[in-house]
């Protein structure tokens, strides 16, 4: 298969073009923009292509439509793209069949269409080949610059590929060469920081990534499984106790690759979700009704330390249950101790991470913000995805 050509690369110019972004923002409970970084980190394709007088027909999806659902609209994140960038931006509302009228014959220069959600169309997720066709005659040219959804076989994603010429965005360009980096070449020591609720999810992740790993920090629920195979009470806390074996399996393999894996020494502990009441506690020492919330002191410490003397750093998963903020000191703790070694490289990326650190100072010190959670993870698994495989 040949390398992907990304629009920086090729002379693109005067051509009406699909743009697939992840414009996938999260949203406050009354349906409007909460963090809009998505939308900025697609803006530098977006200026590419308008300078070099293109039309664009922009399409996203948003949140997990069942069909049509006015609360995931993509006008919101159209007027957003208006304010950052400036110049209209045409809507194209939800269309069963989508209206060939609502777009020139030939490109405008400069002009902007954006689609309504594009999975309010139920061709997308099947990735339907009439449903591609119908897309693909809209444009002359196709660019994925949607990282954080090329682990999905969509319409949008990979059936436009065989359809149009096809480019890669700047961002997508960005993530491939970064991630590509930290997993193929990368400067040890290497630390890998895994947080979250699951190791059923993240399984082959941990092994792979203990290929290049010299230290592997375990945090959050994922934390709580590793402990139970090492017999330890863990409370109510979340654990999959039908992966213990698993656990026990990773414990294994880590010793066999010289990868150290460092589990919590403390926890910080609560009754309840909601309780601002927390204690610290050796996680040998953990009651039957209690929950474990977070990574505790003396784990924060020796995380710490180790980060400070990494040379590579990839960190997915925040280390407690974020959403309080009594139990989002580890998180916090890890972040700072990242970015203040200034000889890491440093890749972060799932969208809990980046919803934890999004309003923290010091963002620029991280070497690589992903877009892509779900993308970043596979791509480190697997080395490709299907969205990337479908443009080269």
């Amino acid at each position: 298969m040949g390398d992907i050509k990304y629009i920086d690369e090729v002379e693109l110019k005067n051509k009406k073009v699909f743009l697939r972004v992840d414009f996938n923002v999260s949203l406050n409970k009354d349906h409007t923009i909460s963090n809009d970084e998505r939308i900025r980190q697609a803006l530098p394709t977006i200026k590419h292509l308008l300078n070099n007088g293109n039309t664009l027909i922009i399409a996203t999806h948003l949140g997990q439509p069942k069909g049509f659902d006015p609360v995931f609209k993509t006008d919101k994140v159209a007027a957003r793209r208006e304010e950052l960038i400036g110049g209209h931006v045409t809507f194209a509302a939800f269309d069963k069949t989508f209206y060939k009228s609502v777009y020139p014959h030939s490109a405008i220069p400069k002009t902007v269409f954006m689609l309504d959600n594009i999975r309010f169309h139920e061709g997308e997720k099947k990735n339907d080949p009439e449903f591609a066709k119908s897309l693909g005659a809209l444009a002359e040219v196709y660019v994925n610059d949607a990282f954080g959804v090329c682990h999905r076989p969509d319409a949008s994603v990979v059936g436009l590929s065989s359809l149009l010429p096809h480019f890669g965005g700047l961002l997508l360009k960005k993530e491939v060469v970064m991630i590509g980096k930290v997993v193929d070449k990368p400067a040890k020591p290497v630390v890998a920081i895994l947080g979250g609720a699951k190791i059923s999810t993240k399984i082959n992740l941990i092994s792979r990534l203990m290929n290049v790993a010299d230290y592997f920090l375990i945090g959050g629920g994922l934390a709580n499984t590793f402990m139970c195979a090492d017999n330890h009470k863990v409370g109510k806390s979340v654990c999959e106790y039908e992966e213990t074996q698993t656990a026990h399996r990773l414990i294994y393999e880590a010793k066999q690759k010289n990868t150290k894996l460092v589990l919590p020494q403390d926890a910080i502990v609560g009754k309840t979700l909601e309780s601002t009441d927390s204690i610290v506690k050796k996680v040998s020492d953990i009651a039957d009704m209690e929950l474990i919330l977070d990574i505790g002191p003396e784990t924060q410490a020796e995380f710490g330390n180790i980060i400070s003397k990494a040379k590579t750093i990839i960190w997915n998963g925040p280390m407690g249950y974020t959403e309080n903020p009594e139990y989002k000191r580890g998180t916090d703790f890890v972040y700072y101790s990242i970015t203040q070694n200034s000889d890491a490289t440093s890749v972060v990326g799932g969208g809990d991470t980046i919803s934890a650190i999004a309003k923290e100072e010091y963002l620029e010190k991280i070497t690589h913000i992903s877009t892509g959670g779900g993308a970043m993870l596979e791509f480190i698994e697997k080395g490709t995805l299907p969205g990337i495989e479908a443009l080269r």
